[in-house]
C-alpha cells in the first residue's frame, strides 16, 4: 500500500474502500470483506446511513485499530458549532471508537464555519487526526484555508478520467491540502468502462478498465476510495501497486478530462436548492 503524508504529518493509505449508498444491513459484511483483502482506509459518512456498520467490522475484527484510517463526513442537517460537535460525539460513538482519523465537511452549505469550529476543537481535544472538506470548489477552499485556525487537509471531490480536477489540484497542492477521489469510476456514466482508450490500454497491460482507471489516479497523487460489494472486485482494486503505467499511456488518459461534472454543480440553483431540501 502507498501512503500520502497530510499537511499535519499524518499518513493516510492511498487507496481505500468506500461505503457510499450501501446498506445499513449489508454494511458490516461489505466492509469485513474489505478488511480480508487488505484495505485499512474505510470512507463513510453521516448521512451514508451506515457508519455503524463500519465501526462494528472494525471493532470485530482481529487488526488493531490503530492499523486502520477510519473517514466520515458531518451532513448539512448537522452544520454549525453546537450541532457539529454533537454529531461528532454521536459519529464516534457509531464508528465505536475513540477517535476518527480524519472528519470532513461534507457540502459547502449551511453554517459550515460553525462546523469548522467543532472539528478544529474535536482535533485539539485528539477527537479527530486530521481534518477536512468535500465538494468544496477552489473558491470556497481558499476562503477556508485563510480564515481558519488550523487549515484543512483534505478536500475530497468528484474525480475520475473524465474529470480530472486539474485546476482545483494545483490550488490544492499550493495550499498544501491532499485532494480525494469520490467516484473514481464515475458510477459507469459516460459508459467508462467500454471506452475505446481505457479499454486499449487496459488490454495493452492486462489489467480491468478499472485497474487503469485507481492506476492513473494513483499515479496523479490522488486519493481513492472505490466502492463494491463483490468481494472479488474489492480483491481486484487493491491489486493495482504492482504496475506502473507509462507516461505515454498516462497522457491518453489525460486527453480524456471534459472538465466539467458528470453528476451536478455546486453552483447551479436546483442542486443547491435540492441540498437545502435535506437539511433537516
Amino acid at each position: 500500500m502507498k501512503f500520502v503524508t497530510l499537511n499535519n504529518g499524518i499518513k493516510m493509505p492511498q487507496l481505500g474502500y468506500g461505503v457510499y449508498q450501501i446498506s445499513a444491513e449489508d454494511c458490516e459484511r461489505c466492509v469485513t470483506d474489505a478488511i480480508d483483502e487488505g484495505y485499512r482506509l474505510i470512507d463513510t459518512a453521516q448521512s451514508y446511513g451506515n457508519e455503524e456498520g463500519v465501526g462494528n467490522a472494525i471493532a470485530k475484527s482481529d487488526i488493531p485499530r490503530s492499523e486502520f484510517f477510519i473517514v466520515t463526513k458531518i451532513w448539512i442537517a448537522n452544520s454549525g458549532y453546537e450541532k457539529a460537535k454533537a454529531s461528532i460525539n454521536e459519529s464516534l460513538k457509531k464508528l465505536r471508537s475513540d477517535y476518527i482519523d480524519l472528519i470532513l465537511i461534507h457540502q459547502p452549505f449551511g453554517d459550515y464555519y460553525g462546523t469548522y469550529r467543532a472539528m478544529e476543537e474535536a482535533y485539539k481535544q485528539s477527537k479527530v487526526r486530521a481534518i477536512g472538506v468535500s465538494n468544496f470548489y477552489t473558491d470556497r477552499l481558499i476562503d477556508l484555508v485563510n480564515f481558519s485556525e488550523i487549515p484543512p487537509m483534505i478536500d475530497q471531490v468528484e474525480t475520475h478520467p473524465f474529470d480530472q480536477q486539474v485546476s482545483a489540484k494545483k490550488y490544492m497542492d499550493k495550499y498544501d491540502v491532499q485532494i480525494m477521489s469520490w467516484g473514481p469510476f464515475a458510477e459507469g456514466r459516460n459508459n467508462m468502462f467500454m471506452n475505446e482508450t481505457l479499454v486499449s490500454i487496459a488490454s495493452k497491460y492486462r489489467r480491468s478498465v478499472a485497474q487503469i482507471v485507481l492506476r492513473f489516479l494513483i499515479q496523479s497523487g490522488i486519493v481513492v476510495i472505490p466502492k463494491s460489494v463483490r468481494k472479488e472486485r474489492m480483491a481486484e482494486n487493491i491489486s493495482i501497486f504492482d504496475f506502473v503505467l507509462l507516461e505515454e499511456d498516462m497522457d491518453r488518459i489525460r486527453a480524456l478530462d471534459k472538465k466539467e461534472s458528470l453528476f451536478f454543480s455546486h453552483t447551479d440553483p436546483e442542486t443547491v436548492e435540492r441540498f437545502m431540501s435535506l437539511k433537516r
